[in-house]
């Protein structure tokens, strides 16, 4: 350290005769002073003093499933209730007859025939069918995840 000083000091000398201000000299010696510290604390950080090794860092990967999100169910369905008016030939004589006289109530009716009455229950079996499968695998999925919940 003593040599580069004596450099700084050789620096500043030779600032102080060209310059025609000693307050240049005393400000450019600062600096010059400061520049040479630095760069040896810089140096001196690159080496190890006193024989200490840094140990080598011990890379551990652990692999662990990321949490399952469950969404909440959606609400459950709920039905509005019907009524159905099965209209017989006798029934419908009827119907007319007041439709006639002015009596009957102002409603529409809708017909089925036997094939499309039969079509519209498949179609509800086949609903209850899918959701009652869509929920045993969600139930399924949330057990997978209990499970792992117990073993930690």
């Amino acid at each position: 350290m003593s040599k580069l000083f004596k450099q700084s000091e050789l620096v500043a000398s030779l600032v102080y005769t060209a310059s025609p201000s000693r307050l240049l000299f005393k400000h450019s010696l600062k600096l010059t002073s400061i520049f040479f510290i630095l760069i040896t604390l810089n140096a001196c950080s690159m080496f190890q003093f006193g024989g200490t090794k840094t140990k080598p860092v011990e890379v551990v990967n652990i692999e662990e499933r990321p949490p399952m999100f469950h969404p909440p169910l959606p609400m459950e369905m709920q039905m509005v209730n019907f009524d159905w008016e099965i209209l017989t030939p006798d029934i419908m004589r009827e119907y007319l007859q007041l439709v006639e006289e002015g009596k009957a109530p102002k409603q529409a009716y809708y017909a089925l025939t036997t094939k499309d009455y039969e079509n519209i229950s498949n179609n509800m079996a086949e609903i209850k069918r899918y959701t009652r499968d869509i929920l045993a695998i969600v139930e399924y999925y949330r057990s997978l995840d209990d499970e792992d919940e117990e073993e930690q």
